[in-house]
Order: C-alpha cells, then sequence, then structure tokens
C-alpha cells in the first residue's frame, strides 16, 4: 500500500532519488508497473530503467509488489513507496550557529517551518498504523488576507493577541499538548502594492 509521504532523513536515500532520469522512473510508478512497461514509456532501454529502480528499491522508495512470468522469465512490477517525498533539513544540518531572531523576520519563519516540518513527518510516520486506529487531531488552514500598508502593524498586533488569548485560554498543564505554528508572510503570487 502506498504511503501519503516518505521522509527522507539519509543522504543514501537523497543522493539515490536526486538523479533526473530516477525522478521519471518514480514518476511512472506512481501505479504498479514493470521495467519494461516504463522503459516503453520513458523510450529507454529496459536494462537502464531497471538499474535505477534497483537504486531506489535499495534505499525504500519502490518496492517490489508482484511478480509475473513473461516468456519464460520472471519480471518484477514496481511501484513508489509515497505519494510524496520531502528532504529532511537535517541531511546538511544546521551551517553556523542558530541566530536570535525577531519572531517577525523571515530567519524565524524558515526555522518555524523546519521544526514543522520534522513534526509533522513524524507524526506521519506515527500515524501508519493499523486499519481503524484513531486519525491523530490535527487542523491545517491556509487563506488569504488583504492589509492596506497603513494597518499592517494593526494587523500583526491583532493577531499576535488572538494567538496569545489562544495560548492564555488552553496553556493549562492538563490535556494532550498541542502545538500551534502560524506562518504569515507576503503572497508574491499577486501584486501587492507596498
Amino acid at each position: 500500500m502506498i504511503q501519503d509521504l516518505l521522509y527522507l532523513e539519509r543522504v543514501e536515500q537523497a543522493e539515490t532519488l536526486l538523479k533526473p532520469h530516477r525522478i521519471e522512473v518514480l514518476r511512472q510508478l506512481a501505479e504498479p508497473r514493470s521495467c519494461t512497461e516504463v522503459a516503453a514509456r520513458l523510450d529507454q532501454t529496459q536494462q537502464r530503467v531497471y538499474y535505477h529502480v534497483k537504486r531506489l528499491v535499495e534505499h525504500g522508495i519502490v518496492t517490489q509488489v508482484a511478480e509475473r512470468r513473461v516468456r519464460g522469465i520472471n519480471e518484477g512490477v514496481y511501484q513508489a513507496t509515497a505519494r510524496a517525498y520531502w528532504l529532511s533539513p537535517r541531511l546538511v544540518g544546521r551551517i553556523g550557529q542558530r541566530q536570535h531572531r525577531d519572531e517577525a523576520s523571515l530567519g524565524y519563519l524558515l526555522d518555524l517551518m523546519e521544526e514543522v516540518q520534522s513534526d509533522v513527518a513524524a507524526l506521519h510516520s506515527r500515524a501508519a498504523q493499523p486499519v481503524g486506529a484513531p486519525e491523530l487531531p490535527s487542523l491545517g488552514v491556509s487563506g488569504e488576507i488583504r492589509v492596506r500598508p497603513d494597518r499592517r502593524a494593526e494587523f500583526m498586533a491583532d493577531l499576535k493577541t488572538a494567538l496569545q488569548d489562544l495560548f492564555t485560554k488552553y496553556g493549562g498543564a492538563e490535556g494532550d499538548g498541542f502545538k500551534l505554528a502560524v506562518a504569515c508572510y507576503p503572497d508574491r503570487t499577486h501584486d501587492n502594492a507596498g
């Protein structure tokens, strides 16, 4: 069964995946296919595709899901192990010391996103439990807010107050622990004034 996410934390996995031909092979293996089928789709030799598939299997990026006999030869059928592959920021590691940054800086936001990515990947691997196990409670919300330049400071203050109110209300020592991360940044997909 294909997972939603495979979090790559080993350099060998990243090196194996990050080759243009292998990525194309991996895309073809979103559905179960043999090396012969993938080779035909990519207009490559079966031997070349098999070489890439073998490397992907070695590092858990692809799995053999079946085997069939074709003209007297056993042929493997392979499939990607996940729908998405995330590279851990720890593959490179932190270069230099973590700097103390203002929570309104983009550097702070980058650090926060690395932490969220790592936490979500860990939760996802933990959530891969038997069928019927309860879903882990989580919430993702995304939206767009438009703020005039002269009201940006007011908006940021209101957002900070709303979050502080939540932390105060639910910040007790009892109950299940949840992390809350809020990212607010300029939307560059639209033309922003100022």
